[in-house]
């Protein structure tokens, strides 16, 4: 099955006209042929079957035949995220935590910080693409970038299990105790350097729990598919 994105489409639309990228890779790549039954998702879940009216590589059309709503993930997962110094360890997490289910990603800068500067268009696009190849027709919203200060603040009230992950030898407990099989979750994941000693402290003032995510020490995107990984396979094992 091959899944095509359509950010715009709804419920009531008869027809689609596809975009010069995807008008390309429908009629020139995968050489699609008049008739030819599509897939395609607005990603905010909705299935659309479609037969292709038109093959042109410029110019695709699709007519759409049936629509189908399908269930989101059976929990929320909100990660914020100190993006790597090098910026393709980034792009996999992105990859990874895509195919692995996610709901929210926040960029966060912090004290150690070493990358300040993110390509949101760019990221979206590499989302896109894992959500399409991994058949999801809800994908994951990628926020604007935020200071740590920011973000704590702006998540301090929020009602979802709000959790911290970091390396100080301080009191914590594991990640494993504090999933709720169909939660809602924010975890932060700090930088290469962690969140420093204020951080944590602010956080933890602010509602945050602090978490281990094991003995080992992780590298930031690992620690942050860790956490997916284990959100995840909470909920499918209940």
């Amino acid at each position: 099955m091959q899944l095509f994105y359509s950010p715009n489409l709804s419920a009531k639309d008869t027809q689609l006209v596809f975009n010069k990228e995807e008008s390309k890779h429908i009629g020139k790549v995968l050489r699609k042929q008049i008739g030819d039954v599509l897939h395609l998702t607005n990603g905010k879940g909705m299935l659309f079957t479609a037969s292709l009216e038109s093959n042109d590589p410029k110019h695709c059309i699709a007519s759409i035949t049936a629509v189908e709503e399908k269930k989101p993930l059976p929990y929320t997962l909100h990660l914020a995220i100190a993006p790597t110094k090098l910026n393709d360890r980034f792009e996999w997490f992105l990859e990874k935590a895509t195919e692995i289910g996610i709901t929210q990603i926040t960029p966060i800068i912090c004290k150690h910080s070493e990358r300040k500067r993110i390509k949101p268009e760019r990221y979206e696009k590499i989302m896109q693409s894992a959500a399409k190849q991994s058949l999801k027709s809800h994908f994951p919203v990628l926020n604007e970038m935020l200071s740590f200060t920011d973000f704590v603040a702006k998540y301090k009230s929020d009602p979802s299990q709000r959790l911290i992950a970091h390396c100080e030898e301080t009191e914590k407990t594991s990640l494993k105790s504090q999933i709720t099989p169909g939660g809602n979750h924010i975890v932060m994941v700090g930088p290469e350097g962690d969140f420093s000693s204020p951080e944590i402290t602010l956080a933890v003032s602010r509602g945050f729990s602090p978490v281990s995510l094991g003995t080992n020490r992780l590298r930031t995107e690992t620690a942050a598919i860790v956490v997916c990984h284990s959100i995840c396979y909470s909920n499918e094992a209940e």
